[in-house]
């Protein structure tokens, strides 16, 4: 078992709440000069261990020290594969319209490319999409391998990894989700795509733990 530590921006925020309650999640995102996106996490770091309050259509209010050390609250050694999703994924070949169709029809934040062999290649999100609908291009015939994010600029992470680095690596890229993989023959070359672990993943994990 692992108590939860709070992290510099987490302190800025409990700060930020003290001297300005009550305030919204957009009016500390823009003190910290961070997205709102950014912050959730800590928000619900920092709600569930009841130092923050929030009230809908209010904002947040400090309410006191928490209780970091309550075992209803504290971080277990969550493994990746604990708690991993169904990833969704596509070729590098197939088209931006088909991958869209295919994004909305399973309500993804993103999606994995894999190469011929099947080996994680890529990854597109829901940006990068919109980005290629704009100009008036023909997005049936552009191939979404031309507008992905390649390897090696993805993060990654591993089954057996605990879930508090997938938590970091979220945040660090500010990305809504990531690609669980298992090395081929421990090349790094060739990564098989076993699952997905997303901010809402975790989100989820910590309603569990207080619950």
């Amino acid at each position: 078992m692992v108590k939860i530590q709070l992290n510099d921006r987490q302190l800025k925020i409990i700060d930020i709440v003290k001297a300005n309650e009550p305030i919204t999640g957009e009016k500390i995102a823009e003190r910290l000069n961070v997205t709102r996106a950014t912050l959730r996490s800590d928000l619900v770091v920092l709600t569930m261990t009841n130092i923050l309050d929030a009230r809908p259509k209010v904002g947040y209010f400090y309410v006191g020290e928490g209780d970091l050390d309550n075992n209803a609250v504290a971080m277990k050694q969550v493994k990746v594969s604990d708690v991993m999703g169904v990833p969704l994924t596509a070729k590098q070949s197939d088209t931006v319209y088909d991958v869209i169709v295919n994004i909305f029809i399973e309500d993804s934040g993103g999606v994995f490319i894999t190469d011929e062999k099947d080996f994680l290649c890529g990854v597109v999100s829901r940006k990068d999409l919109l980005k290629a609908t704009i100009g008036g291009t023909d997005i049936s015939k552009i191939p979404v391998g031309m507008i992905m994010t390649r390897i090696p600029n993805v993060a990654t992470v591993y089954e057996d990894d605990f879930i508090n680095l997938a938590a970091l690596k979220l945040m660090k890229r500010e990305v809504d989700s990531l690609p669980v993989v298992r090395l081929i023959d421990n090349d790094e070359t060739q990564m098989k795509i076993v699952g997905k672990v997303s901010k809402t993943l975790i989100t989820r994990l910590f309603v569990e733990i207080t619950e």
